[in-house]
């Protein structure tokens, strides 16, 4: 027998429908789905409040949880808190980075996150030289998510310059293959899993020299994988790019074949009306992080201009500043309202597509993100009788998730028809505040 929900509430895309009853097939997706179903059916497990697609987080690096708060000390700029960041990247092995992380995607299932896009270039040990299995560092992450009950797509990362040529420095030693050939012979070893995709990431074009650029897109298109970049989330790195290269991040980028459908640009916040079109009419897809822009005084892009030019949205925690997608969503229409100082950039139900639908796509899940028979069963509920969501009727419930709920209010999340939070506890990890303050302890001097 299938194994049954029922779902009290649930957001199907475009409304919110009471009363439907999901069925789980034995391989993690959903057999069947009835609206209607005014009482939960025999032996079905019950959901109360309302139920989403599971969020897909489609910009992570696990590692910077540990920098919460510590970085909020004082001020300073987005080249500063790089500084801190580099002295905890210095600090991980692949036991203490699985320990780590295994906490943070606790965390995001906690707040409704059923996968992960984890930008990874902590590759080696400190100074550079590869461990024994030189993917070790990755295969601690995709571990992880599994111990958390997560899904994972290992965006691994070619980072081989300081900037724009020049060698690494002292602490990038560890993130770099030296070559974008010696970085795909690295990644081709990286197996998937039923859990876990493994996809292709260039840092920044500052990262990457542009002779290289083409073999990491190349790596990427041959294997049909997502493609994940830094792009132009400072001005510092706009200037630089024009001194060095005469165009913009985003020109060079077209100049070397990594835009396109399977590309995302993550932040996208310094842009040209030339470099917005580029992006547009390549279906290259934009990530922002609204709550690490604002952190590190980014600025805020164009999401709704990239959107209109034909740039599908996802969303990300990024630098983990707080891990909520609902926050992120809510964040990202509230940004362009201070700018434009005018309303309703985007319904609730385009932010929630956002934070769902698109982003798995984003992440190579195209079957994730939808409550529809043949995806994959992986959902979360948001309780609508907090002190934050108590009140609205229920048909509002895309406009309470989005404008009121936080991450605080998931109740349940389940990953391919199971259980991995049930009622706000964590099924795998039995105590999630106590494993992120252990993990993070043991990565201070």
């Amino acid at each position: 027998m299938p194994l049954t929900y029922w779902l009290e509430h649930a957001w199907l895309g475009s409304a919110v429908e009471p009363g439907v009853a999901v069925e789980i097939s034995g391989d993690g997706r959903i057999a069947a789905l009835r609206t209607g179903v005014d009482a939960p059916p025999p032996g079905a497990e019950v959901l109360r409040g309302l139920t989403l697609p599971g969020l897909a987080n489609a910009h992570s690096h696990a590692f910077h949880r540990a920098l919460r708060s510590e970085v909020q000390v004082g001020s300073g700029t987005f080249w500063t808190w790089r500084e801190v960041m580099y002295g905890v990247a210095q600090n991980l092995t692949p036991d203490s980075y699985f320990a780590l992380a295994r906490a943070v995607y606790a965390e995001m299932a906690l707040a409704g996150i059923t996968n992960v896009g984890e930008f990874h270039y902590v590759h080696h040990a400190p100074g550079g030289t590869p461990y024994a299995d030189p993917n070790a560092m990755g295969e601690a992450l995709i571990e992880a998510a599994a111990a958390a009950g997560i899904r994972i797509t290992l965006l691994d990362t070619a980072y081989l310059s300081s900037g724009f040529g020049e060698a690494p420095n002292e602490h990038q030693r560890r993130f770099s293959d030296g070559t974008a050939e010696a970085w795909a012979e690295r990644v081709s070893a990286l197996k998937p899993r039923e859990h876990a995709l493994i996809g292709a990431a260039i840092h920044s074009v500052r990262a990457v020299p542009a002779g290289q650029l083409a073999a990491v897109a190349d790596w990427a298109a041959q294997r049909h994988a997502p493609l994940h970049v830094h792009l132009s989330e400072q001005t510092a790195e706009n200037d630089a790019c024009r001194a060095a290269h005469g165009c913009t991040p985003t020109e060079l980028l077209a100049e070397h074949g990594v835009l396109g459908a399977r590309t995302t640009g993550v932040h996208n916040t310094h842009l040209t009306d030339g470099d917005i079109a580029l992006l547009g009419g390549s279906a290259t897809g934009t990530c922002m992080c609204p709550t690490t822009e604002r952190d590190l005084a980014d600025g805020i892009g164009p999401a709704g201009r990239l959107q209109q030019a034909g740039s599908p949205l996802s969303l990300g925690s990024d630098s983990h500043a707080v891990i909520d997608l609902l926050e992120e969503a809510r964040a990202m229409e509230l940004n362009e309202r201070l700018r434009s100082r005018t309303r309703g950039h985007w319904t609730a139900n385009a932010l929630l597509a956002a934070a769902t639908a698109d982003g798995h796509a984003a992440l190579g899940r195209p079957d994730a993100g939808r409550l529809e028979p043949g995806a994959l069963a992986d959902f979360t509920t948001v309780a609508l009788d907090s002190v934050r969501t108590a009140g609205p009727p229920p048909r509002l419930g895309a406009e309470t998730a989005v404008f009121a709920a936080s991450a605080a209010d998931v109740r349940h999340t389940v990953v391919g028809g199971r259980h991995v939070v049930r009622d706000g506890h964590h099924t795998l990890v039995a105590d999630v505040p106590s494993a992120l303050a252990e993990a993070i302890a043991a990565l201070r001097p």
